[in-house]
């Protein structure tokens, strides 16, 4: 298999990276991708730092077991607290979702006023503060965790009147902070987009990093001359879960619109 044709890898703690692997199908429909959530441990927001960077390595040398030209690592909390250490020390390509959530909220705010939602991890790192007031000091943000949203959505509750009330009660501290510009900053918050829309108001923009991230991604692959270029038979699309088959299917086809996915349970030492 030559470098072009090996596939880009997608991590996450759970489904949430799946938000991230659709923008990539539609952008980079040729390029062969294995996906591995992480769902027996999920989520990942309020472990300690030394057990995210243990797992997402357990996640990354899965994948490097199957020869991925490139990393994404789809997950916020995880690439607040590996991405610096895991791009140094890999061969190949890694790419976080929290800088170009960063870049494209700086480029969507008129008032400079930023908000960001997250997992406890990824707003107790302060990440997304420390990227946007590097592009612009005037920036304020305001960060606010929400760790009921990433159950919600692995529970395939997102459309539930309980998913209703857990998004408008848990985003009034942020409905007050008058934020014109808002970081979805979990990969798992897409799918809980229209809600948070709706609690938002309209003229809030919502900034998804995952989709921002695939632009990273195809710049990438291009700069390193790795894409792969189209080709008569259909690109593989391998998924690859932790914890229970059934349950990611039934997301994963959902949310992709790909009814033919297949994921495969693996066994991670600890997981």
């Amino acid at each position: 298999m030559s470098k072009n044709e090996q596939p880009i890898g997608f991590i996450d703690s759970g489904v949430g990276g799946l938000t991230v692997l659709k923008e990539a199908l539609k952008q980079l429909p040729n390029e062969n991708v294995i996906y591995l959530g992480d769902n027996a441990r999920c989520p990942y927001g309020p472990r300690p730092k030394e057990q995210i960077l243990a797992f997402t390595w357990q996640l990354t040398k899965f994948l490097l077991e199957k020869n991925i030209k490139m990393l994404v690592i789809a997950c916020n909390t995880a690439t607040a607290v590996a991405l610096d250490e895991i791009k140094e020390k890999l061969p190949i390509p890694v790419v976080g979702v929290i800088l170009p959530g960063a870049r494209a909220a700086v480029k969507a705010t008129k008032t400079n006023k930023i908000g960001i939602i997250g997992t406890q991890g990824t707003i107790q790192s302060a990440s997304y503060e420390t990227a946007l007031r590097l592009k612009v000091p005037e920036i304020q943000p305001f960060s606010l965790a929400c760790p009921r949203f990433v159950p919600i959505v692995e529970s395939n509750q997102v459309r539930s009147s309980v998913a209703k009330k857990i998004v408008a009660e848990t985003l009034l501290p942020m409905q007050r902070a008058k934020v014109d510009t808002l970081i979805l900053g979990c990969t798992h918050y897409p799918l809980l987009r229209p809600l948070i829309q709706s609690v938002m108001g309209e003229k809030v923009t919502l900034i998804d990093s995952g989709v921002e991230t695939i632009g990273e991604v195809s710049m990438l692959l291009d700069y390193f001359d790795i894409a792969h270029l189209p080709v008569n038979h259909q690109p593989i699309r391998e998924f690859y879960t932790t914890g229970s088959v059934d349950a990611f299917n039934q997301i994963a086809r959902t949310w992709l619109e790909k009814p033919e996915i297949n994921a495969k349970h693996i066994k991670i030492k600890g997981a």
